[in-house]
Formats: C-alpha cells, sequence, structure tokens
C-alpha cells in the first residue's frame, strides 16, 4: 500500500529578527519526540523567514509617491501600502477595487505582491516576501542537512488565490533539495496514451497538503514534516522555484483578466 506521514511542528516558538530557523526546526522536532530523517521534506511557512530576516515593515515609516497615491486613489487602497507594493514589483497586471495584482521582482503573480499582516504583532505592522525565496530555502536546508547529517529537502510556502476558483491554496515559493515537477510526458497511462502534458508541480502539491495542517489563524505551527515520499518525488542537489515559471507564449491567463 502506498502512504505518507505529515507531522506538524507544535509548540512552535515565534520567529525574532535573526533566529536560525533551521536550528529551531530541529531542536523543536527533538522536542515533538521526532526524527529528521533520509528523505523528509520539511515545509515551513515564509512567514518566519521573513521575521527571521526583518522584512517586516512599519506604515508610520513609509511615504508614498505620487504613483502611489494615484493608484490608492483607483483601487481604495491605503496609499501606503500601495507605495510597499510598488517597491517590490516588477509589473501591475492590474489594478482595480477589486484586486491589485502584480508580478512581483521574485517573478511571482500574487495579489499585492505577497504583502499582508497576518500573524503580525503591530496594528501597522506589514511582512514582506524573503527577498530571494530560493536562497532562504537552501540556506536553511544545507543548515539542517549539517545540523542532523540527513539528506532532506525544504519548500517554503504561502498562500494564494487562484484565478477562477474560490478560496486559497498553499504553493511553494521556494525550494532547496527537490525537483519542482515531476514529469510524465512521454509515458503511457494504461491504455497504451502517451502523455503529453502530464508535467505535476509536486511541490506546489506538497505546501498545499501542508497547509491542512498548518492552518491560517491561531494554530501556531508553520512547519511541517513529510515522511515517506522519497520514492514519489525526486531529491536533487540544485533546484529552483524558477522551474516553475512560465513565458508569455505559456501563459494561457494572458487576455482573459
Amino acid at each position: 500500500m502506498k502512504g505518507f506521514s505529515a507531522i506538524a511542528l507544535e509548540n512552535f516558538p515565534l520567529i525574532k529578527p535573526g533566529d536560525n530557523i533551521a536550528k529551531i526546526i530541529v531542536e523543536t522536532a527533538e522536542k515533538n519526540g521526532l526524527k529528521i530523517e533520509d528523505g523528509d521534506i520539511i515545509v515551513a511557512a515564509q512567514k518566519i523567514f521573513s521575521k527571521a530576516e526583518g522584512r517586516i515593515v512599519r506604515l508610520k515609516d513609509i511615504v508614498p509617491s505620487k504613483k502611489a497615491r494615484e493608484i490608492a486613489k483607483e483601487t481604495g487602497k491605503n496609499p501606503k501600502v500601495v507605495e510597499l507594493v510598488l517597491r517590490e514589483t516588477n509589473n501591475i497586471l492590474k489594478a482595480s477595487r477589486e484586486v491589485l495584482l502584480v508580478e512581483d521582482i521574485r517573478g511571482l503573480v500574487c495579489i499585492n505582491a505577497g504583502i499582508d499582516k497576518s500573524n503580525i504583532e503591530g496594528s501597522d505592522a506589514l511582512a514582506l516576501l524573503p527577498e530571494n525565496p530560493d536562497d532562504s530555502a537552501q540556506k536553511c536546508c544545507m543548515e539542517i542537512k549539517r545540523l542532523t547529517g540527513k539528506n532532506v529537502a525544504l519548500i517554503m510556502c504561502d498562500t494564494y488565490s487562484r484565478p477562477f476558483r474560490r478560496g486559497q491554496v498553499n504553493f511553494a515559493i521556494g525550494v532547496s533539495g527537490i525537483k519542482p515537477l515531476k514529469d510524465y510526458r512521454g509515458m503511457k497511462d494504461l491504455f497504451g496514451y502517451v502523455l503529453k502534458v502530464k508535467n505535476v508541480a509536486v511541490v506546489d502539491e506538497i505546501a498545499a497538503a501542508a497547509e491542512l495542517l498548518m492552518g491560517q489563524a491561531t494554530e501556531a505551527t508553520p512547519v511541517v514534516i513529510f515522511k515517506g515520499l522519497k520514492n514519489v518525488v525526486s531529491l536533487c542537489e540544485e533546484s529552483s522555484i524558477k522551474e516553475l515559471s512560465i513565458t508569455k507564449e505559456e501563459d494561457l491567463f494572458r487576455n482573459a483578466l
């Protein structure tokens, strides 16, 4: 029988600027009576990386630009929030009363450049995404490997809305030690049909599964460890979330919004 297990680390401490996330993950796993083993996939919420890397800003410190004030008037948003979004944005895809959708400086397409205030202390505090999620994931993963001597992978995740569907889902925004895609193209199905487009984003699937245990409110379980997936996914030395990026020519929704 096929199967895997997913374990959320409980009593995970609140993260402060400068904290060593890898060390905290290893120590918290030990306190939970959980051994980190070869082939484990560790999924960690983006927010703890943002906190550790000092990516928390206060609105009182932000001076909105003329462009930010113009977009704020158009969207009904706080000009200071819009200014933060602009600083994190390469290209505005849609600005309306309903949404401020952008392609951010990391190449991610997301609402408000991924900026939000959930689980951040302070009424005027907002969290920005890590500057380079892949780098952050790699440093954390390498440190966990050093501390444990085990060959593991790490996925940094965040919650995003999806086109044409209600609700939000956890997606991978940074990876280390795992191939983001599982390519079935060229393989045959049960009836001999050669698959042509099946290229599954396994890191997104794992991130979505992790959210079932992480939650979004007071759960305080920002790290989930998966066991039993090493025969399903491929661990590797080098990987990047950029493997999931598509070109404008591949974008099926380019003219739909």
